[in-house]
């Protein structure tokens, strides 16, 4: 009998345009979530994309004139996440999973040698909210993953990842054997700041042109065309 194979590769999947889209609920949260942390209403919001959420909520304080200390920074991510809590029928009937997403995760799920992990700048309790609505929990390990309340560098949260992967299924992963999916340029830069391979996807805002400017030497329009980058 053979013995099971071991994981050799960890991904770690961004969530938003990479996997799913709110389409605007995210925005409309972060509407009632400021003025319920803050007492007062968001009159501007940071730029989002590719940004971990401790670095959006500190910029997002700070434009609308509030001083984002750690008290503030804290009430604002609670306010967030009861939020997101409370819309989790809105964002369901709102939102989406991406074309060709689950088909990708399943594929990958009966790989015995890949690892599947989060990279995302949402916070932990955001991400695992957005996932189970859309039911890719199941394809995705929350324990071996980083988020947004992590660290405010995305490229720091690589290294976080590859020590809770290594921690928690005994596997070391490597710059050569961990791959980023994501969908900005801010995505490509911190794989490749931390040292590890990228997979740029085209599905959000970013074109494929705009990926291969920042650095990603594979770039997918498709998901359902990312799989045979991985062997590459």
């Amino acid at each position: 009998m053979n013995a099971p194979a071991t994981p050799s590769t960890l991904v770690l999947w961004d969530v938003d345009h990479t996997l799913i889209e709110t389409r605007g609920v995210g925005r409309a949260i972060y509407e009632r979530a400021f003025p319920a942390a803050t007492g007062k209403p968001l009159a501007k919001l940071a730029q989002i994309a590719g940004r971990t959420e401790l670095d959006i909520m500190t910029e997002s304080l700070r434009v609308n004139d509030i001083e984002p200390t750690d008290e503030a920074v804290r009430k604002l991510a609670a306010a967030l996440v009861q939020s997101y809590e409370d819309a989790r029928d809105e964002l369901a009937a709102t939102g989406r999973v991406l074309p060709g997403a689950r088909e990708t995760l399943e594929r990958l799920t009966a790989d015995p040698t890949v690892y599947q992990g989060i990279l995302t700048g949402n916070l932990r309790a955001v991400a695992c909210i957005k996932l189970e609505v859309f039911g890719l929990d199941q394809y995705l390990d929350f324990e071996t993953s980083a988020y947004g309340d992590d660290h405010a560098d995305r490229a720091e949260l690589v290294k976080i990842a590859q020590r809770r992967a290594e921690l928690r299924i005994g596997s070391s992963f490597d710059s050569s054997s961990t791959v980023l999916i994501g969908d900005t340029p801010n995505d490509v830069k911190a794989a490749l700041t931390a040292g590890v391979r990228v997979i740029a996807v085209a599905t959000g805002k970013s074109s494929a042109e705009g990926l291969r400017a920042a650095g990603a030497t594979h770039v997918v329009n498709h998901l359902a065309s990312l799989t045979s980058h991985l062997e590459s």
